[in-house]
């Protein structure tokens, strides 16, 4: 609750620094002619010509597949950039980075794809609009518990003993980060298999933690910080083999390549930089 006031706040900062506009000035001081200065009547008077108003921007949607983990920061981000491009309406279809890319494989249409990781980027490969990729924010992998910590869990090697634990599917970057972890604790065995509930996403694998469903869950810290969850401890890089980066990219298949890059370089700007950090996201230096 305190990091989605948190986050409104941002965006409710950001919003009332648009509105404000440039302070008005005083009117000019009136200049009063002599009768030795007053100009002579004139019989024709000028009129400076009205300026033709701007014409209108046609009304655009931009659809942008996203990781899940992703959803809440996006929709206030997106919420700030009505003030920035109101003829722009963003459309968001959140899943795992796995499920994505398998409907964007099977022919579905987006302009943007974020993913949780370079593997599902990598995967579309040719379909990426070249020069447009780049790593958006970074995440931390957590191990959380429900209230109270019942399974008495102490960190990531007391897992061995848990009696239940949920993950993301393997197919999927947050499932996949857990198996490297278990994997190089060298308790990834058939003993913790069995005992193992797989979520199609981690918003679902969260879910089930919170609710008491699981002892233990494996997730991003940030969903485990927007759920109020208990971290007992965050991933030390030796048991990834790479940082959990976010890129993002625009596709080849996009009809509003201009609108869809324009929004890529709101995602860097400072405002939503502010927004994505007191998510617990981590920005990361501007690399492809």
């Amino acid at each position: 609750m305190k990091k989605s006031l948190a986050l409104l706040l941002v965006c409710i900062l950001f919003l009332a620094a648009l509105a404000c506009g440039s302070p008005e000035l005083p009117d000019p001081p009136m200049l009063t002619a002599t009768p030795e200065s007053s100009p002579e009547p004139t019989s024709e008077l000028t009129q400076a010509p009205t300026p033709a108003p701007e014409p209108t921007p046609e009304p655009i949607e931009v659809t942008i597949f996203a990781a899940a983990s992703m959803t809440e920061t996006l929709e206030i981000i997106a919420e700030m950039y009505k003030e920035v491009a109101p003829h722009v309406t963003l459309i968001f279809n959140f899943d795992s980075s796995g499920t994505l890319l398998t409907q964007l494989n099977e022919g579905a249409q987006a302009d943007i794809f974020i993913s949780a990781a370079q593997r599902q980027m990598d995967a579309l490969d040719t379909a990426i609009l070249p020069g447009t990729r780049f790593n958006l924010v970074e995440n931390k992998v957590a191990l959380v518990v429900p209230w109270g910590n019942p399974g008495k869990i102490e960190g990531f090697e007391s897992i061995a003993y848990c009696n239940s634990l949920a993950i993301g599917n393997l197919d999927v970057p947050v499932g996949q980060y857990a198996e490297e972890i278990l994997t190089k604790l060298g308790i990834w065995n058939d003993e913790l298999f069995v005992k193992t509930t797989y979520g199609s996403n981690v918003t679902e694998v969260t879910t089930w933690v919170v609710e008491g469903v699981v002892e233990c869950g494996i997730v991003y810290a940030t969903d485990a910080l927007q759920a109020g969850l208990d971290i007992i401890a965050i991933a030390p890089a030796e048991l990834l083999e790479t940082p959990v980066l976010y890129p993002a990219a625009v596709l080849r298949i996009t009809e509003q390549e201009e609108a869809a890059r324009n929004f890529l370089a709101f995602l860097q700007s400072y405002a939503a930089a502010q927004v994505f950090s007191y998510a617990g996201f981590f920005i990361p230096p501007l690399t492809s």
